[in-house]
């Protein structure tokens, strides 16, 4: 079992930029994929953004440009640089952990993007 837990969340200006941190504890070996997804308010879940263990990088069109993802396998963490952020940008960041068709998610991280 896997443990996620996301930090970096918050209230932002349009404009502005915020760092996502996810940390994973537990069954961790090599060959994992983890990343950040989101949901607004009434919407489904998304894709933002993941990245596998060869370092190959997933990012949704609507972010690009924008937001950039990296990880640390030392530390098996995976964080998440938001700039350039827009209202729309606005809803619950999870983290995302998967390896051999297993998935975990964290419980998730607020992002709120207003003036």
């Amino acid at each position: 079992q896997v443990h996620l837990v996301e930090s970096g969340g918050g209230l932002v200006q349009p404009g502005g930029s915020l760092r996502l941190s996810c940390a994973a504890s537990g069954d961790i070996a090599d060959g994992y994929t983890m990343g950040w997804y989101r949901q607004a308010p009434g919407k489904q879940r998304e894709l933002v953004a993941i990245i596998d263990s060869a370092g190959s990088t997933n990012i949704a069109d609507f972010v690009k440009g924008r937001f950039a993802i990296s990880r640390d396998d030392a530390e098996s963490t995976v964080d998440l640089q938001i700039d350039s952020l827009k209202p729309e940008d606005s809803g619950v960041y999870y983290c995302y952990f998967a390896r051999r068709g297993l998935t975990s998610w964290g419980t998730g991280t607020l992002v709120t993007v207003s003036s």
